[in-house]
């Protein structure tokens, strides 16, 4: 029997603790919290100062009582959960529900699961910190006051089953107002002028711009009738060394929008990555603010970065955090062995460890130097206008050798690369070609999950432990998906000055494409309204970043947790009390987008049960058995929204289901269902494509697509029985198989699907032994 018992909160880390372990100890895992409030009750005596009701779910009962056997015959018990304030709360739980005692109870904390870490931890154990037991017990009490007293609000007022969170909520007002700035967004036209010079040598080219833009086309056509006759000479070359730093290591932020610009991961995707890594024992703890770097590994890293590049690569920094109140101001997110470039695992945990170990040894790097180069060609005698050429050369590639930060989508890359010809002071060019391109000034660009999570930091909002979470449950509720917006044809003007002449071409070009972005939904819209009007500070950005604050403070010591929970309740109750007994006309989101020319009734878009629809018509409130006086409803297509939609596309979509030709004898009807747009035909619904409309799809159209799935169900059939019409044999996505009365059969692999009788297909299934569950099913209702 083991002597003393350590407790984790997953299985894997468990596993790897265990190996660093003598045989006095035995690692056992709580599987994550084993209490927590009741999932659908309130759960708060508010009464009684906010005292959290906890319960252990059904699904955990079994283990704890065995981790209760474990611990009442143990010496010594090491509650070892993550050493944030979660992982705090974790191991507060598992001493209050197992019932253990102080005099033989400890806590060990360590941010990275190595020997030396664990072994280190066994020897400082310290008592349970209830500072941040409590901050955490603040966010998880508020939190759900928040949700139990708004959410049965938004099910009267907007639509069923629907929910709000004090977080989550933030994050979607951020991404509805950046949609309404980019719908509202008034682009404006200049002209940008580029010029490509001959060098003295006759065949040397060099680019350069202008150094302003002209507000119209007359004033472009005017600079370029001026160029026809002006001398271009070399007027400056100016050479600039600069240095360039590295990034410092990775926090939790930083590691996820890093993850997202180079490797294409979701935030949420990035967390689950580096958990496993942390578990296995591969990098520190992956939940920090901290940038900061042990002596150990700022030692390591020297001598990986001199032994395989040299003494000149290498330049000690020690970087500090600059986040107030960091709860996990331990250490920066790095491999727990510098000497370790790879590791063992899948392809993703080997791309999220070289992205996280190139990081870290290039923060230790020295600059990267630089020569910039400027060369300013004169416009005749013009004093304003000057064609400006600028490159940049590598001279020492310091920590670039290893690593370079990509760049957000929205920013320019500083780096400049190119390598300009050699000119002189005074040499003389000539003109291959000047043109003035109409350019636009470019909206807002739309939250990437990376760039939000960015953007929730500046503001003050959430911890590392949050970000993932809150960008999952915002898509979980479908207030915003991750997707495409297509772009638009826009017109542009091009002048050319060429040999002497100017022409003026016009061009087409598509702008406004945007690919896996975060958009709000029609129904994060109208959530996010209601919730902006009736709990303006549940949403405000700084009350959300001072609860925050709060909770920092509470972990501290510094302030009651009780307190907070009392000062927000007290301003907080009676805003939800006057939200409940608001009355409206309309129900909320509900918007007026004119009035229907045949018929003179009005025309309404708003949330419905399915989610947005188009109504014509009012229900009269005097004679509700009048069918004739009943509105009607039509769902709005993919792409559309109740907020910018038009009166002519709402009366399109009346239109449906029209009836768009026949095939074969049968009728083809276009419409738009639950499921989005599809045609009917003989019984069948075939979904349209993005590309087409169900409004204007054509007969031929409609006949292509019934073809393609007649031909689809063909290959998917390999043999049918005309003696028994339920039996078939079937291609599936895992091969062929056999379908019988709603349920399916694998086919033996020495047997050849095509050759198959009736009665081998029936033998099949004969031999097809009941699966476990169907078994105790079968027994249960015996």
């Amino acid at each position: 029997m083991q002597n003393n018992i350590v407790i984790v909160e997953s299985p894997a880390k468990a596993k790897t603790i265990e190996k660093f372990l003598g045989k006095d100890y035995k690692v056992m895992s709580s599987y994550g919290h084993i209490r927590d409030l009741k999932q659908k009750e309130f759960s708060i005596d508010v009464e009684h100062n906010f005292a959290p009701e906890y319960v252990v779910p059904e699904e955990k009962k079994k283990l704890v009582s065995e981790l209760k056997k474990a611990s009442s015959s143990a010496k010594e018990i090491l509650l070892a959960s993550d050493e944030d304030r979660e992982g705090e709360a974790i191991a507060w739980h598992l001493f209050e529900t197992l019932g253990l005692k102080a005099e033989n109870t400890k806590r060990i904390v360590f941010h990275e699961i190595t020997k030396t870490a664990i072994l280190n931890a066994l020897k400082n154990p310290r008592d349970i910190d209830l500072n941040l037991v409590n901050a955490q017990q603040a966010r998880r009490v508020l939190d759900r006051i928040v949700g139990f007293e708004v959410s049965p609000i938004l099910w009267r007022k907007v639509k069923p089953a629907l929910s709000a969170g004090r977080v989550q909520s933030v994050a979607v007002r951020l991404i509805v107002d950046r949609e309404r700035e980019i719908n509202g967004f008034v682009s404006e036209a200049s002209y940008r002028v580029m010029a490509t010079f001959i060098l003295p040598d006759g065949s040397t080219l060099l680019s350069a711009k202008l150094n302003k833009r002209f507000k119209d086309k007359k004033e472009a056509s005017a600079f370029l009738e001026v160029c026809k006759n002006c001398d271009f000479e070399i007027e400056d070359v100016a050479k600039k060394p600069i240095k360039k730093s590295p990034a410092p290591p990775f926090t939790t932020s930083t590691l996820q929008q890093e993850a997202a610009r180079k490797l294409g991961f979701s935030v949420s995707q990035t967390m689950i990555i580096a958990q496993k890594l942390y578990e296995s024992g591969y990098i520190t703890y992956m939940r920090t603010d901290s940038v900061n770097l042990s002596d150990l590994a700022l030692n390591r890293s020297k001598e990986a970065i001199t032994v395989s590049y040299g003494e000149k690569y290498y330049t000690l920094r020690k970087y500090q955090t600059k986040s107030k109140g960091a709860q996990e101001a331990h250490e920066a997110i790095r491999p727990t062995y510098m000497s370790a470039p790879e590791i063992s695992g899948n392809a993703q945990e080997k791309k999220l460890y070289d992205l996280i170990f190139k990081r870290t040894i290039a923060c230790q790097m020295a600059d990267a130097e630089l020569e910039r180069t400027t060369i300013t060609v004169s416009v005749g005698k013009r004093k304003e206008e000057k064609f400006i050429a600028s490159g940049e050369i590598v001279t020492f590639d310091g920590f670039l050798h290893v690593y370079m930060e990509s760049p957000d989508e929205d920013s320019e890359n500083l780096l400049e690369s190119g390598l300009l010809p050699p000119v002189n002071n005074g040499d003389a060019l000539s003109v291959k070609e000047i043109t003035a391109t109409e350019r636009f000034t470019q909206r807002p660009p739309r939250y990437t999950e990376a760039s939000l999570v960015h953007r929730l930091e500046e503001l003050g909002i959430g911890r590392p432990s949050t970000y993932a979470p809150t960008i999952q449950t915002i898509q979980n509720r479908e207030y915003v998906v991750r997707g495409d917006k297509e772009g638009v044809d826009r017109e542009y003007n091009m002048l050319t000055l060429k040999k002497g002449k100017i022409t003026d071409t016009d061009h087409k070009e598509i702008t406004g494409t945007d690919h896996n972005k975060l958009l709000p939904t029609d129904i994060g819209m109208v959530v996010n309204d209601f919730l902006v009007t009736y709990f303006s500070n549940i949403l405000d950005y700084n009350f959300t970043a001072n609860v925050e604050k709060e909770f920092d403070t509470i972990a501290e010591g510094k302030l009651e947790w009780t307190k907070v929970m009392d000062g927000f309740y007290n301003v907080f109750h009676p805003t939800v009390e006057a939200a409940s007994s608001v009355k409206t006309e309309h129900k909320v989101g509900e918007r007026e987008v004119g009035i229907d020319p045949k018929s003179g009734k009005p025309v309404f878009v708003k949330i419905g049960r399915f989610g947005p629809i188009a109504q014509l018509g009012q229900a009269d409130s005097k004679d509700k058995t009048n069918k004739a006086n009943k509105p009607t409803f039509a769902s709005l297509m993919k792409g559309q929204s109740i907020e910018t939609i038009t009166l002519e596309e709402v009366l399109k979509l009346f239109e449906l289901p029209r009836v768009v030709g026949e095939f074969d004898g049968n009728e083809i009807v276009a419409g738009i269902g639950r499921f989005g747009p599809y045609i009917r035909y003989d019984g069948k619904f075939i979904p349209i494509p993005k590309d087409l409309n169900p409004a204007t799809i054509s007969e031929a159209e409609s006949t292509t697509l019934i073809k393609m799935k007649i031909e689809k169900e063909q290959e998917r059939s390999i043999r049918k029985f005309d003696k028994d019409p339920e039996m078939e044999v079937l291609n599936g996505r895992y091969g062929p198989y056999i379908a019988f009365k709603g349920k399916n059969y694998k086919i033996p692999k020495d047997a050849d699907p095509k050759a198959l009788t009736l009665e081998d297909c029936r033998n099949i299934i004969a031999n097809t032994p009941d699966k476990p569950g169907a078994a105790k099913r079968k027994f249960k209702k015996k």
